[in-house]
């Protein structure tokens, strides 16, 4: 009897045990959190890789779309929503303009491209209701050199799943896991030619773990079965799983495309080596404009070829009384006084 009433302490403390954690676990649905921006899961890989050695290639993206045509997983239901995200191209836009500081691409808008041809036709209609032919035209569109295609290739799920469990007397933790595979292509294909300057394919794993406690007790002679079980999930969001992948690919398109002669990195001698397209050319120097400037001369007492002999005497008896001594030399009324005394 003692025995039973230890065993039901111990089983009611385990269960008060798992209620707390419980109400532990399922504590912050009553403080959602805020909206956040989706932090770039590569920004070491973006700012690391060396920026192009020219100016930034414009490209163009029409689409990235989801062609494995996988639904969600489910056990007891056919689930109709997909397995992975439909509005990938986002997330290869956003990749293209951060990659190497925002260096290496200049996108341009080709996705919604039918709502930027609406408006700037009511744009140039307006303006031509409203100011006739005075209307000033719109900047026409930049083009693209290269266009970037591709998509999610594959979504493989369970490819690799398993477990462990350890019980004593009914009580024991329990651990699983299971890994999913995201595949996504990227080609760069020139618009001049229409040939694929470079290709890559990423694969991203994406990890499930589910961790529980079970504890199991028969009582009252092994007529009644006392059971509490708690645990914790934690999926990987496919959608993060997507978006480093294609963050991924984007680099691997850069490297593989400086591989393949497609354009090449910048160096510091680069850098140094070439002028900037707007800097204006140094006029070339001659030894003589490096040389110091010369002491400042007294004036010319030479002669020309144009001087009459009377100005050529003039100068010389002034040279002479320059070289005098500075000694005042009386006159002859002065030199009398001087005896005088």
């Amino acid at each position: 009897m003692c025995s039973n009433k230890r065993v039901m302490k111990k089983l009611l403390a385990v269960f008060l045990l798992s209620v707390l954690v419980g109400c532990a676990t399922t504590s912050n649905f009553s403080n959602p959190e805020k909206p956040k921006a989706v932090k770039n899961l590569m920004q070491k890989e973006f700012d690391t890789i060396p920026p192009p050695a020219g100016k930034p290639v414009v490209v163009a993206v029409y689409s990235f779309t989801d062609k494995t045509g996988q639904r969600r997983p489910a056990q007891t239901i056919a689930n109709l929503s997909t397995a992975v995200t439909q509005g990938a191209d986002a997330f290869l836009i956003k990749a293209l303009q951060d990659v190497g500081r925002g260096s290496w691409f200049t996108v341009v808008e080709r996705v919604g491209i039918d709502s930027l041809t609406k408006e700037r036709q009511l744009i140039r209609q307006m303006r031509e209701a409203y100011d006739g032919d005075k209307a000033k035209p719109l900047s026409p569109m930049m083009f693209a050199g290269v266009i970037i295609e591709g998509g999610i290739t594959g979504y493989d799920t369970s490819t690799k799943s398993g477990g462990n469990a350890a019980r004593m007397l009914g009580i024991g933790p329990q651990t699983q896991y299971s890994e999913d595979i995201v595949t996504v292509s990227l080609r760069l294909i020139s618009v001049n030619t229409g040939k694929v300057l470079a290709a890559v394919n990423i694969q991203k794993t994406i990890y499930s773990a589910s961790d529980s406690l079970a504890v199991l007790k028969f009582v009252k002679d092994g007529t009644q079965a006392f059971e509490i079980e708690s645990g914790l999930t934690i999926n990987e969001p496919g959608t993060q799983a997507v978006k480093a992948a294609i963050e991924a690919a984007v680099v691997e398109l850069i490297k593989e495309g400086q591989v393949k002669g497609v354009w090449d990195f910048r160096t510091d001698d680069v850098v140094s080596a070439e002028p900037r397209a707007d800097a204006q050319p140094a006029p070339p120097t001659t030894p003589a404009e490096t040389k110091p400037l010369p002491a400042p001369q007294p004036p010319v007492d030479t002669p020309t070829q144009v001087e009459k002999p009377k100005a050529i005497k003039k100068k010389i008896e002034k040279v002479i009384e320059v070289d005098k001594p500075s000694v005042k030399v009386p006159r002859a009324k002065e030199q009398v006084n001087v005896q005088l005394h």
